[in-house]
């Protein structure tokens, strides 16, 4: 497997944490208090772009994986 491969695949994935983590998830406690959840909301601004970066750095990841097995 090339070094380079395994490294890109590396960041990849630190990066797709990051974003992951850095999404707001709703909800919290208020479902506990008897306040609806089932809201609709649209994702707007820099939660439209960390969801957009997410779904492409998971395909990306996936890209590398099929890479690296095909090489090996």
């Amino acid at each position: 497997m090339p070094t380079y491969l395994a490294v890109g695949q590396m960041l990849i994935a630190v990066a797709l944490v990051a974003v992951i983590l850095l999404q707001v998830h709703g909800g919290g406690l208020g479902g506990i208090f008897g306040q609806p959840d089932s809201v609709f909301r649209t994702r707007r601004g820099i939660e439209k772009t960390l969801f957009r970066l997410t779904i492409a750095l998971a395909g990306f990841f996936v890209i590398f994986a099929m890479l690296i097995v095909a090489i090996a």
